[in-house]
């Protein structure tokens, strides 16, 4: 058996939660391979809404296995909040979430470092989430990080070594701050943690395979967040590319079969950062109001603009895609005219790929096709999707085709709402 890949194409919050949601059903398996709690799913399961930071998306299938892999870094206290919320609901998150010992967590002083590191850069700002993640990702890299596996063994020890030295780092910043309420709830985190299967998820999963048990690896942010191959230095800090998986969960590339890459049908990003096609008129406010475009973990704003195709072919070629699937469609109903970025003039001159250098893609302009839009309906969506790819409206599905053409990718997923009764899957192949 081998591994499927769902993950993020633009700026992370493509709508890979509903996505993963619709197919998890399908697998045995649901793992998380990147990213901590600066991520975000916002799924809805049986007429309830949840919010996932840190929790695979699988959690809500019974009979599913759910791992956490080596390449999540955790704060154990968000991860309590996270869990103890969907235990609450009715959800045996201690039957189905393992963990891995090699996930590295985040310390109480990696947030306030996080702090301390983003106001000193002033103006310069990447527009962290503040949650801890970079620092932490520094400290593994650097070979000082702490481990989950590390809770078992000597553990106040190599807390207080590790606090220690962020303490003398936060003291040259001269950055005042007050962890006493952090700590505590962080420590009764990691007691919670203790409660739940702690393993080697390198070992755990291809056993899985061996057993032929099927497994879809989800990521976190989006391919233009990627540490290497995002836009740089407006980014997270890990692999969210779908070579993250080999890594972050310790499977080989041998074992990788389908990549199915999340589109949003037009182009968003929260923080700081170029952003060649953003919006600054009415249209921005139509599709900031329509498709609710405030972060899952900050309630941040997300900056809105038309679909970047530079963008996506860029993703596109780094993730080895077999499918899009394509979302929130259903936001840019209405709207007579759709703009899509198909290349950037910089310096008077036209480029396909996307700029590797921040001063050159600061320069960019946006190269438009113009596509006619199409009026909303008045069936419901549900209605619509069960009836199949044909009952789109016409004009819809010339802009599937538009991207399609230009990505050479099929769009095998369409998704035009956001319950998971609103969603066609065209694919001949349904895993």
């Amino acid at each position: 058996m081998k591994v499927d890949v769902l993950l993020g194409l633009q700026w992370g919050d493509e709508g890979k939660g509903k996505v993963v949601d619709v197919l998890t059903p399908r697998y045995d398996v649901v793992a998380r391979f990147q990213g901590g709690p600066n991520a975000g799913h916002t799924l809805e399961f049986e007429g309830q809404k949840y919010v996932l930071r840190s929790i695979p998306s699988g959690i809500f299938q019974g009979d599913k296995v759910n791992i956490i892999g080596n390449g999540v870094v955790l704060d154990p206290a968000l991860f309590k909040a996270e869990a103890e919320a969907l235990e609450a609901s009715g959800h045996n998150l201690k039957a189905r979430l393992h963990i891995s010992k090699k996930a590295h967590l985040i310390l109480p002083t990696h947030r306030i470092l996080d702090a301390a590191y983003e106001a000193a850069k002033g103006d310069a700002k990447v527009g962290t989430t503040g949650k801890g993640i970079g620092p932490t990702y520094t400290d593994k890299i650097s070979r000082n990080g702490l481990r989950v596996g590390d809770i078992l063994h000597n553990f106040e020890q190599k807390y207080a070594e590790a606090k220690a030295r962020h303490e003398q780092i936060l003291k040259g910043l001269n950055y005042e701050y007050d962890l006493t309420e952090i700590e505590k709830a962080w420590m009764e985190g990691i007691e919670y943690l203790k409660q739940f299967p702690l393993v080697d998820s390198e070992h755990e999963i291809n056993n899985l395979l061996n057993d032929n048990k099927s497994v879809l690896c989800e990521g976190a942010q989006g391919t233009m967040l990627d540490i290497d191959f995002g836009s740089y230095p407006f980014v997270t800090s890990s692999n969210c590319t779908s070579a993250g998986i080999c890594t972050g969960v310790g499977v080989p590339p041998s074992a990788v079969r389908d990549v199915v890459g999340v589109v949003k049908a037009y182009t968003t990003r929260v923080g700081s950062g170029p952003f060649v096609t953003e919006l600054h008129d009415e249209t921005g406010e139509t599709l900031l109001k329509n498709g609710g475009e405030f972060g899952t973990t900050t309630g941040r704003a997300r900056r809105c603009g038309w679909l970047d195709l530079v963008v996506v072919r860029h993703a596109v070629r780094l993730n080895g895609l077999t499918s899009i699937a394509l979302t929130k469609l259903d936001v840019l109903n209405g709207i007579k005219e759709l703009k899509v970025c198909t290349a950037y003039e910089i310096d008077g001159e036209e480029v396909k790929n996307f700029p590797g250098s921040p001063h050159k893609l600061e320069k960019a302009q946006p190269v438009y096709d113009t596509l006619e839009g199409w009026e909303g309906w008045t069936e419901e969506t549900s209605k619509i999707c069960k009836r199949g790819y044909d009952a789109l409206p016409e004009k819809m599905k010339d802009y599937i085709s538009y991207i399609e053409k230009d990505t050479g990718v099929p769009v095998g997923i369409i998704s035009i709402g956001k319950g998971r009764n609103e969603t066609i899957d065209r694919r001949e192949n349904k895993w």
